[in-house]
């Protein structure tokens, strides 16, 4: 995608904090080699959203400085555009993470107060929103600060399909405000993507996929994708069940970004025209190879390496390859 595309040219737009990455491979301490990368969950989902073919727009607020520059520069290299990015005085917020050779993570943050947490309803353009094919929020916009948390309501008000990824994370907010926010938006939302078991259980009090899914399905969403690990997605609507097995990561070198990757290439794919089981197949390839780069965006891999990866993994588990298709709900 061309970076200069229109503001009404977006089949997906995202929102939320950037962050800079601060990667090691060594166990955090005093003069320990890094890498500087640029991630946050936003920006992840947008990479992979565009890397899947889309027109994509990233709704974030970076700091008015070389710094905010560069993290734009960035955005740009991504295919995303940069035409709903705004720059304001402030910090920008930074996470550490080392990693182990298995991929396993420890983070650290600096993010209170941030420039992306400046983010709120005035940045929210009706135009824009309304006219996206998709718009994309998950929870940690909507635990940075209140006025994020507002941006992140008016936008699901406003999109054609608005799709949300719980995202909880504990550092952040508290089980009971999660689980509000996610009661405030299921039944704005044409897609939510939780977790098992853990956002499942701690945000809508089930002991399976398919009943959390049946739980957002009884509150207006429309489609459910429940994450489940190693073990694949299992996808509800009204219109049927579906259990898509995970692909087998070629390598694992950090598992930064891969549930992010998943929701972007799935949205996008939707979007695009592809039925809800096959845009799925194609997000689980798209976090299966993504845990082989260093980074939330240290590797997007592109549609084409996408395509073979998932039609590699179909023909490899043959035996529990998924049975049935619900129809497009793109």
């Amino acid at each position: 995608m061309n970076a200069a595309a229109t503001r009404d040219d977006f089949d997906v737009v995202a929102m939320g904090e950037i962050l800079v990455e601060v990667a090691t491979d060594q166990a955090f301490g005093h003069g320990v080699p890094a890498q500087l990368g640029i991630s946050g969950d936003a920006l992840n989902v947008a990479a992979a959203a565009a890397a899947a073919g889309a027109r994509v727009g990233l709704l974030a607020v970076l700091t008015d400085d070389d710094l905010g520059k560069a993290i734009a520069a960035r955005i740009a290299e991504l295919g995303i555009s940069t035409d709903l990015l705004k720059f304001r005085s402030g910090q920008q917020g930074v996470y550490l993470v080392h990693c182990d050779p298995d991929g396993q993570r420890e983070f650290s943050y600096a993010r209170s107060g941030s420039v992306g947490s400046t983010l709120g309803p005035d940045d929210v353009d009706p135009s824009v929103f309304e006219s996206a094919g998709a718009v994309v929020a998950g929870g940690i916009a909507c635990a940075v600060s209140a006025t994020s948390r507002a941006a992140v309501v008016k936008a699901a008000g406003l999109a054609t399909r608005f799709v949300f990824d719980p995202n909880f994370r504990p550092r952040l907010t508290t089980a009971e405000e999660a689980t509000a926010v996610l009661a405030e938006l299921a039944p704005r939302a044409f897609l939510v993507t939780p977790s098992f078991p853990g956002e499942t259980s701690i945000l809508l009090g089930a002991s399976s996929p398919r009943e959390a899914a049946g739980k957002l399905l009884a509150q207006g969403t429309d489609l459910v994708a429940v994450t489940c690990g190693a073990e694949g997605v299992q996808l509800e609507s009204a219109d049927g069940s579906v259990w898509v097995p995970a692909i087998p990561a070629p390598a694992v070198v950090d598992q930064t970004g891969a549930g992010d990757s998943f929701v972007g290439t799935l949205t996008a794919r939707l979007v695009l025209g592809d039925s809800f089981p096959t845009a799925a197949r194609y997000g689980a390839a798209a976090s299966s190879l993504v845990v082989g780069g260093k980074g939330g965006t240290g590797f997007i891999p592109s549609f084409d390496q996408t395509r073979a990866h998932a039609a590699a993994g179909v023909s490899a588990a043959a035996h529990d390859s998924v049975k049935g298709e619900l129809p497009s709900h793109a």
